[in-house]
């Protein structure tokens, strides 16, 4: 009889220190950057050394003293911009998709495009944008980052429209909806959780794009990996203002996960559409 409770002790004992040993190989790197960070300038160099007098000189140097808040600024704006307008044209398609049964080779026809090399469309993009007067400005770099983020939020939302029981449409058509508004009043609602993930995985890859900011943008229209980016220079790494400025990228990010995760537990907790 004892020898039961200590074999279910002695597993819940290896389930914790398994996930603890998990947590503290995620943390490690956030609190290595952070450790950074505090490290006065001397010391910025020294990764064995973890106990030191911590110093906010590489903060103010990044805060006060650099272009990475309007760094930051222009990766909000961009980064908004293209999850409003990729889920604003995305939703549609991807309804689209679901309610007219298109099939498998044109689903996979927008999936496609999201595995296409960013590398394959940069040159045309470029000479377009060069045409346009484009090159350097924010406008454009949302529209390179809508390469990236429209395809995966279409083929993300096309599930949750698939899930949606065409009676509730046609129930609010019966009570006087056009199909427009039944999209919109009864559709749209019920998918929230759809378009709040879809939102977040949308924030996070233009957040997160380096690639194209690099080569179309420059100066004042810079964001925040190529900001970051910066701090490697031909006489070394700026160590300290790099991890200020990693922390800095880190921060949006989890605090637009927070709040979604939020929503979409209310969203999905609400009631289920389908039994």
């Amino acid at each position: 009889m004892t020898g039961r409770p200590l074999r279910y002790r002695a597993s819940q004992f290896a389930v914790e220190l398994t996930v603890a040993v998990a947590i503290a190989i995620v943390l490690f790197p956030f609190v290595f950057i952070l450790a950074t960070s505090l490290k006065p300038p001397h010391q910025v160099a020294e990764p064995g050394v973890w106990w030191f007098e911590a110093s906010f000189a590489n903060w103010a140097a990044v805060l006060l003293h650099s272009d990475v808040p309007a760094n930051i600024l222009n990766s909000l704006i961009v980064s908004l911009a293209t999850v409003a307008i990729a889920l604003l044209v995305g939703c549609p398609a991807a309804y689209s998709f679901s309610r007219f049964k298109a099939g498998g080779p044109a689903r996979f026809t927008i999936l496609s495009a999201s595995m296409m090399p960013p590398v394959i469309l940069i040159l045309p993009l470029f000479l377009v944008f060069y045409h346009l007067g484009l090159l350097d400005t924010l406008a454009g770099v949302v529209v390179a980052h809508l390469t990236l983020v429209m395809p995966v939020v279409t083929w993300f939302l096309i599930g949750f429209f698939d899930d949606v029981p065409r009676e509730l449409e046609e129930q609010a058509m019966i009570d006087g909806c056009t199909q427009f508004q039944a999209f919109v009043r009864v559709i749209l609602p019920t998918v929230r959780p759809g378009l709040a993930g879809a939102g977040v995985f949308g924030f996070v890859l233009s957040w997160n794009d380096l690639f194209y900011a690099l080569i179309l943008t420059g100066g004042e229209s810079r964001t925040l990996p190529v900001a970051i980016a910066g701090f490697w220079t031909f006489r070394g790494i700026d160590m300290g203002k790099m991890a200020v400025a990693i922390l800095l990228a880190v921060v949006p990010v989890l605090i637009v996960s927070f709040f979604i995760q939020k929503h979409l537990i209310r969203g999905l907790g609400g009631g289920a559409i389908k039994s």
